[in-house]
């Protein structure tokens, strides 16, 4: 079976669209060509795995190097020189003090303290800011970010978006750095995490290269002009340590090192607080209250919530979303946001909300699978430690 251990919000994401809308990536083709098992995902057609079985292409990412496409995510340049509050007025990030060329996670927020999505926003030393956002979230963010733009610009604020007719690909894995460099004059020792540079890369010129990743391994993301993405690709996996990985690898690969997918562990829904994500709220914002949902958002950091987003490891039967949790006398106390078995850990692990009083890391708990009541243990993230490049 193609997608074995593969969660099942991401299945429901895969086959929620119509054949015929499906868009493509530049590198559909290349993908069939290389034995690319082609599923449906947030109306586009993306790999879920290639040759190899989705265990073994999760395990080279963490031992080795894999590719991923992910130019199915929306990419967006913010001119003017009023970007950084115009930004700053659809996101909880302090903008103004990342140095240059730094970026950092961040959320959209709406007005009742809910996450619109979660997204990544580089303040670069050319003049604007790099924002790279969800597939899945696509048409909504734009929307939302040009509704804002004709508020600035009828205010007569100087800003402007540009969406990026780009590719985007991720190499993720402990071998990243030495497979990269070969292709780089600049010393990627220099390039930290979360950092971005402008690059030409094994000769492809105006390649955007950050380094960072939804795998928990070293990694970079490089955006790349359409035209010669299926070139660098190749060049990059001629080498033996590579290998292109698809959907199946990134779900789990995420999962363990405890990071959200938008749809299932974060939403409309789910305060910032709620889901453990306090930390991406700048100090400056929370004191000056100046963000969406600001109101909902701030007191909640000292009030605590009544639920919040926790880890869980478990073993027999795989825990799926929407998989109810119980209290240790079989009360529903919340439900499985995310879940698989982990390649690295033999073991099931899980996301999901909790009632705040069994939150706590170490705290036994049920989940029911299959209709029966299984141990479950709340567990910190990430279940595998990450190893970001910080210098």
């Amino acid at each position: 079976v193609v997608v074995i251990g593969l969660g099942l919000e991401l299945i429901h994401l895969m086959f929620s669209f119509p054949q015929a809308a499906l868009k493509k990536t530049p590198l559909f083709d290349f993908h069939r060509d290389q034995g690319g098992k082609m599923v449906e995902f947030a109306g586009w057609s993306m790999p879920v795995q290639y040759k190899d079985s989705h265990i073994a292409s999760h395990m080279h990412t963490r031992e080795h190097c894999s590719i991923f496409d992910v130019s199915h995510m929306l990419q967006t340049n913010v001119h003017g020189k009023d970007r950084v509050k115009f930004m700053e007025s659809l996101v909880v990030a302090d903008i103004a003090e990342l140095k240059d060329n730094q970026g950092t996670l961040t959320l959209f927020t709406n007005e009742k303290g809910g996450i619109i999505d979660d997204l990544i926003v580089t303040k670069t030393d050319q003049g604007y800011l790099y924002v790279v956002s969800n597939a899945g979230c696509a048409d909504k963010d734009s929307a939302h970010m040009k509704a804002r733009l004709a508020e600035f610009k009828y205010a007569g604020f100087d800003v402007d978006l540009e969406f990026l007719d780009c590719a985007l690909i991720a190499v993720q894995g402990p071998t990243m750095s030495r497979v990269l460099q070969a292709g780089l004059k600049e010393d990627l020792s220099k390039l930290t995490f979360m950092t971005s540079a402008l690059a030409t890369v094994f000769g492809v010129p105006d390649c955007r290269v950050t380094r960072c990743g939804y795998t928990g391994e070293d990694g970079v993301e490089i955006s790349i002009p359409e035209s010669r993405v299926v070139e660098l690709t190749e060049k990059l996996a001629a080498n033996s340590e590579v290998k292109l990985a698809g959907l199946g690898a990134r779900d789990s690969l995420r999962l363990e090192a405890g990071l959200c997918l938008y749809g299932n562990d974060i939403d409309e829904t789910t305060t910032p607080v709620e889901a453990t994500l306090v930390w991406t709220i700048g100090k400056r914002r929370r004191q000056a209250k100046d963000f969406p949902g600001a109101d909902i958002i701030v007191p909640q950091i000292k009030a605590k919530t009544a639920r919040k987003r926790v880890g869980l490891v478990s073993t027999g039967p795989p825990v799926r979303q929407h998989t109810p949790i119980l209290s240790p006398d079989g009360k529903v106390i919340g439900e499985v946001t995310s879940g698989c078995p982990s390649p690295c850990l033999k073991n099931n692990i899980a996301m999901g909300y909790v009632d705040a009083a069994f939150a706590k890391n170490g705290t036994g708990i049920q989940v029911e699978v299959r209709k029966k009541a299984v141990p479950a243990t709340v567990s910190k993230m990430p279940f595998v430690p990450t190893k970001y490049y910080t210098g």
